[in-house]
């Protein structure tokens, strides 16, 4: 009988973790699609001085 619980903890951690791991994968993929990560970005003038002899 002992061995019975401790399978079916065993099964039930097992359960925990598969969803946890389906749920950060969701997460990540849901980021990825609605996450902005494009830089901002700015127009930068610098005059350059060259020298040619």
């Amino acid at each position: 009988m002992r061995r019975n619980k401790r399978a079916g903890t065993m099964g039930r951690l097992l359960k925990i973790l598969f969803f946890l791991l389906l749920l950060a994968f969701v997460g990540l993929i849901g980021f990825a699609y609605l996450g902005d990560l494009r830089p901002s970005q700015k127009v930068i003038e610098e005059p350059v001085k060259l020298d040619v002899d």
